[in-house]
């Protein structure tokens, strides 16, 4: 198994960047796995993949105290596995005030082909930008 990590900063305060991170509703406006979701009452995501429609289950779980975020990802509300977490790093360990920091990981699952790995890779980098966006613009695409 291997892993892609993708790194961006993001001109807000980590406590906002963690919190749009950690929160299941912002999903479909940044996430190509998970698009027109629908959350349940227990947290539960139901999305739909925009690359080939799949329905794609999602849970989010935060560990504020880490900076650490969890999305535990699969086809069956049963049984998902935590394939991609985030790290929201505070700009203070930067030093240069331009803002948090955010990285994305993906653990690249076995049956994952080679066309497919660099798909996810690449469009993890895209979501990061789309985050960047959304947080530092306000711009939500949903309601335009």
């Amino acid at each position: 198994m291997t892993c892609d990590t993708a790194f961006i900063r993001i001109s807000r305060p980590a406590d906002e960047v963690f919190a749009f991170m950690a929160d299941p509703r912002q999903l479909s406006l940044w996430s190509f796995g998970t698009w027109r979701t629908e959350t349940d009452a227990s947290g539960l995501v139901r999305g739909v993949s925009i690359r080939d429609g799949a329905v794609i289950y999602a849970r989010v779980e935060a560990h504020r105290e880490q900076g650490l975020i969890d999305y535990h990802l699969g086809r069956v509300p049963d049984a998902l596995l935590p394939r991609v977490f985030a790290r929201v790093t505070s700009e203070e360990v930067f030093g240069d005030g331009d803002g948090a920091g955010l990285a994305m990981t993906a653990f690249r699952a076995a049956g994952m082909d080679d066309a497919r790995w660099n798909s996810l890779k690449a469009m993890h980098r895209v979501e990061l930008d789309l985050i960047k966006s959304a947080l530092e613009t306000g711009y939500d695409h949903r309601s335009a």
